[in-house]
C-alpha cells in the first residue's frame, strides 16, 4: 500500500488548497489513488507563536496535529507553510511522524541551480530568522527595513485572506527587480507557500524558486516510496 500523507491545513488555506491540487493532479496522472488525511490548524495561533519567538510552543502545537494525523493513518507529515518551519528542529525531536522538511527541499533546489546569492519573500519571521542559513554557502540578502515591512504586510494579507492584490503584486515585482539590480540577487525564494496564489511559472517575470512547488515535489517523492521508506524525522 502507498504511504499516506498527513497534511496540516489552516496555516494558509490557499496554500493547503494548492498542495491538495498539486498532489491530486500528480496522482491522477499516474492513475494512483491519493492517500491523504488532513487536520486543520489555526494560522492565528501559529503566527502568535512565531511573533513571540516561541519555537518550542509552536513545535508542541504542531506535534499535536501530527499525532492526530498518525492516528488517522498518516505515515508521514507535511506542513504546507514556511513560517511554522521555524521550529522544524524542535519539532523533529518530538514529532510522532516523519516530516518532509521544506527547507531541505529548497536547499536541494538552490544547489541544483547553483545559486550563490538569493533573497526571500515571506513573513518577517522567516526573512529575519536564520531558517535559510541551512542553504549552505549561499548568501541570503535581506531587504531593507521598509521593504521587509511591505513584504510581511502584503504576504500576511494574502495568506490570511487568499485575496490577490494587483497593487501588491506590482510592488513585489518591482522589489524583485530592485534586489537584482541593487544587491546582485540571482533569484528570489518565494518563501511563503501562499505565493502560489499570486505567482506561477507563466506570470513571474523575475528569477525565482517556488518553495511550495519544490516542497510538493518532495512530498510526491516520499508518497511514491514504499510504505515505511520515509526516513524518521
Amino acid at each position: 500500500m502507498d504511504p499516506t500523507i498527513g497534511l496540516i491545513g489552516g496555516l494558509g488555506v490557499g496554500a493547503a488548497i494548492t498542495y491538495y491540487r498539486g498532489l491530486a493532479a500528480a496522482h491522477d496522472d499516474r492513475r494512483r489513488p491519493l492517500r491523504l488525511v488532513m487536520d486543520h490548524a489555526s494560522i492565528w495561533r501559529a503566527t502568535e507563536y512565531a511573533s513571540k519567538g516561541d519555537r518550542h510552543g509552536l513545535a508542541v502545537y504542531l506535534a499535536g496535529f501530527l499525532s492526530r494525523l498518525k492516528a488517522a493513518g498518516a505515515t508521514f507529515g507535511v506542513i504546507p507553510a514556511v513560517t511554522p518551519h521555524l521550529c522544524i528542529d524542535e519539532l523533529k525531536r518530538i514529532t510522532p511522524l516523519p516530516v518532509i522538511d521544506i527547507t531541505e527541499a529548497v536547499a536541494n533546489a538552490v544547489r541544483e541551480r547553483r545559486l550563490a546569492k538569493v533573497a526571500l519573500f515571506g513573513t518577517r519571521f522567516v526573512i529575519e530568522s536564520d531558517l535559510y542559513s541551512r542553504l549552505g554557502g549561499v548568501d541570503v540578502v535581506r531587504p531593507r527595513s521598509d521593504e521587509i515591512d511591505f513584504v510581511h504586510s502584503a504576504y500576511s494579507h494574502l495568506a490570511h485572506t487568499t485575496t490577490v492584490s494587483a497593487d501588491d503584486r506590482r510592488q513585489f515585482v518591482a522589489l524583485a527587480d530592485t534586489l537584482q539590480t541593487r544587491d546582485g540577487v540571482e533569484a528570489i525564494l518565494l518563501a511563503g507557500t501562499d505565493f502560489a496564489l499570486m505567482f506561477d511559472p507563466s506570470n513571474t517575470p523575475f528569477p525565482h524558486v517556488d518553495c511550495a512547488r519544490v516542497h510538493i515535489d518532495a512530498v510526491l517523492q516520499a508518497a511514491r516510496a514504499p510504505a515505511g521508506a520515509v526516513a524518521p524525522a
